[in-house]
This record gives C-alpha cells, sequence and structure tokens, in this order.
C-alpha cells in the first residue's frame, strides 16, 4: 500500500493521538470545574458572611477526589449534617398611647415646646396652664423653668430635657410669666423657633399691681404700704414706675419688644377677668388658637364661691375637683379708693393703646 509523501513518510502516531484526547477531555474538566466553582457557596462567597457549609452543585468530573469533603447545595433545605437555625422570635411592636399620665410607659419624645405663656405674672397664667393640661393633646411642663430670662446660659439641651414626652399628635408647653417683661425674651424665643405661639394673659392693671403686692406682702410683712411704693410723689399724681409691681401693667410697652420679632397673629390674648366669668369661652378661643379640638367646653368646669373662680370638675382620672393652690384666690390688702383711681387715670393711655395695637377692648376703665 503506498504513502503521500509530505516529509518524512510514515503511519499516524497513536501516541500523539492519544495524547491529544487527553489534552481536549482535561481542558473540558477544568472548563467543568471552574463552572461549579462559580456556582458553588465556597468561602470566597456568601457563606463567609453566613457561616454556611461549604458547598458545591455537584461533583465534577475531573475535579472528585479534589472537592471529595464538600456539600452538595440545596437551597430548598438545610443540609442534613446540620440543623436549621430557629427563626428569631417576632417581638411585637409598642403600641403608642395619647394618655396623659404620667404612669403610662415612657412613650413619646421630649421636644422644645411649640407654646409658651409668656405672662403676666397675677394675671391667671397658673389658671389657664391647668385648663389647657385637661387636653388630650397637650402636654405642659408644670413648673416654671425660667429658661428665657434666667436659665438661658443652660442651653436648649438643658431646657429640652425639662419638657414632657409627647407624641407627634401633642403639643409641648409651658409658662414662666416673666417672659413678657424680659427683653431678651422674644429675641432668644425667635431664635428658638419663630414659629412659636405665644400666649398672654392680662388683667386689669390695678388690680393687677394690688395682687401682686398682696403675695409679696404674704412673705415680706415689713414691706412698705402699697401707696408709699407706688408714687414718687402722691400729691403731684406722680406714679413710681420704677416699681415693677407697677411698670409690668404697662403692658404697651412690653408688647413693642415682642412684635419685632412676632406678628400679632402668633400671640393669643386671655382675659384675665373673662377667665373668671366665663372659662369655657376663653379656653375655647386659646384651643382654637393652639390649633387644637375644643375638648374643654362648660362641663368640666364649677364655680368655686370660696375661692371666687372656677375650678375643673372631677375626672375619671381624678376623684376629686382641681382647684389652684391656697396661694391663688387670697383677699387683697385694701387700698384708699383714691389711689386706685389715680393709678387707673394713670394707667389709661397705656391701656387704650393696647387696645388698638391688639385690636380687642379689655373694658378696664
Amino acid at each position: 500500500m503506498a504513502y503521500r509523501v509530505l516529509g518524512r513518510a510514515g503511519p499516524p502516531q497513536p501516541r500523539r493521538a492519544r495524547r491529544l484526547l487527553f489534552a481536549f477531555t482535561l481542558s473540558l474538566s477544568c472548563t467543568y470545574l471552574c463552572y461549579s466553582f462559580l456556582c458553588c457557596c465556597d468561602d470566597l462567597g456568601r457563606s463567609r458572611v453566613l457561616g454556611a457549609p461549604r458547598c458545591l452543585r455537584g461533583p465534577s468530573a475531573g475535579g472528585e477526589k479534589l472537592l471529595q469533603k464538600s456539600r452538595p447545595c440545596d437551597p430548598s433545605r438545610p443540609t442534613p449534617s446540620e440543623p436549621s437555625a430557629p427563626s428569631p422570635p417576632t417581638v411585637p411592636a409598642p403600641r403608642l398611647s395619647g394618655s396623659n399620665h404620667s404612669g403610662s410607659p415612657k412613650l413619646g419624645t421630649k421636644r422644645l415646646p411649640q407654646a409658651l405663656i409668656v405672662g403676666v405674672k397675677k394675671g391667671g397664667t397658673r389658671a389657664v396652664l391647668e385648663f389647657i393640661r385637661v387636653h388630650p393633646d397637650v402636654r405642659a411642663l408644670g413648673t416654671e423653668p425660667h429658661f428665657f430670662d434666667r436659665n438661658y446660659g443652660r442651653g436648649l439641651d438643658w431646657y429640652r430635657s425639662l419638657m414632657p414626652r409627647t407624641l407627634e399628635s401633642q403639643i409641648t408647653l409651658e409658662k414662666t410669666p416673666s417672659y413678657f417683661v424680659t427683653q431678651e425674651a422674644p429675641r432668644r424665643i425667635f431664635n428658638m423657633s419663630r414659629d412659636t405661639k405665644l400666649i398672654v394673659v392680662v388683667r386689669n392693671p390695678v388690680t393687677r399691681a394690688i395682687s401682686d403686692y398682696t403675695q409679696t406682702l404674704s412673705k415680706k410683712p415689713d414691706i412698705p404700704t402699697f401707696e408709699g411704693l407706688s408714687f414718687r410723689n402722691r400729691t403731684l399724681g406722680l406714679v413710681d414706675v420704677s416699681w415693677n409691681a407697677i411698670r409690668i401693667g404697662m403692658y404697651v410697652l412690653h408688647l413693642e419688644s415682642w412684635l419685632q420679632y412676632f406678628p400679632l397673629a402668633q400671640i393669643h390674648f386671655v382675659s384675665g377677668e373673662r377667665l373668671i366669668t366665663d372659662p369655657a369661652g376663653e379656653m375655647g378661643r386659646v384651643q382654637d388658637f393652639l390649633g387644637i379640638k375644643r375638648f374643654i367646653t362648660d362641663k368640666h368646669f364649677y364655680f368655686n364661691k370660696t375661692k371666687g373662680f372656677p375650678c375643673l370638675k372631677k375626672t375619671e382620672s381624678s376623684l376629686l375637683p382641681r382647684c389652684l393652690g391656697k396661694s391663688k384666690g387670697r383677699t387683697h390688702v385694701q387700698i384708699d379708693p383714691e389711689v386706685i383711681d389715680q393709678l387707673r387715670e394713670f394707667y389709661r393711655p397705656y391701656n387704650i393703646k393696647f387696645y388698638e395695637t391688639v385690636g380687642q377692648d379689655f373694658r378696664w376703665e
């Protein structure tokens, strides 16, 4: 049999063919082995994070001995040799409540107040605070923090820490009557929040001054007489405006400082006189100003003849009616009617200007 010669002639070498076949098989095995590694859960993949056992989808043809200790992956069930981890117990989310009672769990957040009762001393601020606290949408600090006049250096974080916890739907409120006559208070409150709502409880300035003096007298029995403190020269009718009890009642002068920072629409004036004769009506207007439902109505009040002002009726959470403390409703000291007339004349121009500024006639003349 003849052979075609292209160089060295001879029969095909069977050893070379076997080598080619082996190389092809080895190449195919390596390719499959690489594919298996890409598909498995090895230590370089998710198993390092999740702590899963090393595994392969299946044994490779060329690397069976190399990977014989690996476990096959089965996403539908855990490996037989290791039990599945128990599912963590479901913890129900806490239910938020609108309860205003301090005995309930600590829910809500301590926030800076959105509303302030800023004045005036002996005007009826404590009554407004106690009445508005009945409302479920209001949480109020019971004590006077005096942050914007005496404790401003402590910072807003300290101020916030004093506040009661409130839900998103509730208003945080505090009362410090001396803010109204503190020169720096409007600017400081504005810097905290220009949206702060301000409540001012005002009262006939002559009656307010006598009430102020009566309170001071109960603590300091040796102070001069009301007449002596009110006038620099009574014969000439010169009133001593440096005495704080007189100066507080010049409302329009103090209001000018507030109007430099807050529009009149952000300041609500409560009549101290109407708060006694019509508490539900005055509190209704306060609730409207705060943007909350009129929850406090006539059914919440009764008139205490001994004290001479309204008290809160007993509620579901209180077995007794709630009246202001013993320091409220004191009998005023007797003042010479001529002194009262002189002070009324002194305050008249300030009152008229105040009425014009706020657009409300309080009828103190």
